[in-house]
């Protein structure tokens, strides 16, 4: 939960930047959102749900809206102009620190569209939250991910890897970070 002198978020956010604009998640886009997030890589690297159907794209939006509410978590579309998503970036305060998260659909993959939102975001993070380090946690066997994190700044940290189980399968994460410059 937020402390006293954490700042709340924004009830709603468009952030713009390096050709995207990063939004808040609107009914409009959950006829996309399986498109986006129903894919094997997605469901083998990250936390999102598998399969992701319209309900599970209904779900997402309520715990975006839940969250942001909470004050813990940011989800939002990314896209070039304000419209269709292309896929999602995300900032989340956690006790370890303030970590950054995404997933492009696989249609758009390629274009740098990770790398750029990532940097958009952590902007955000370091100019409106006052942040001071920023960090993602991935595993070093997700070469797309490692490439998103050297192309966003982020440096490799000397901290012991994170384990787990997630959807049946074991993880070790690393911990990449950014720090305020």
């Amino acid at each position: 939960m937020m402390s006293s002198t954490t700042p709340a978020f924004p009830e709603r956010i468009e952030l713009s930047g390096e050709g995207l604009v990063l939004r808040d998640w609107t009914e409009a886009d959950l006829d996309s959102m399986p498109g986006l997030f129903d894919h094997p890589d997605i469901a083998y690297w990250t936390p999102i749900v598998s399969p992701f159907d319209d309900d599970a794209a209904r779900v997402r939006l309520g715990r975006a809206r839940q969250l942001r509410a909470e004050g813990t978590t940011i989800l939002l579309a990314i896209t070039v102009d304000g419209g269709a998503p292309l896929g999602e970036v995300m900032l989340r305060r956690a006790p370890e620190g303030t970590e950054i998260g995404y997933a492009i659909g696989p249609a758009h993959r390629g274009r740098g569209l990770a790398a750029r939102a990532v940097r958009v975001m952590s902007a955000y993070a370091f100019e409106q939250l006052g942040t001071e380090q920023l960090i993602l946690e991935l595993e070093a066997e997700n070469g797309a991910s490692v490439s998103v994190a050297t192309k966003a700044g982020f440096r490799l940290l000397d901290v012991p890897l994170i384990t787990g189980e997630e959807k049946g399968r074991p993880y070790s994460l690393q911990t990449w970070g950014l720090p305020r410059s």
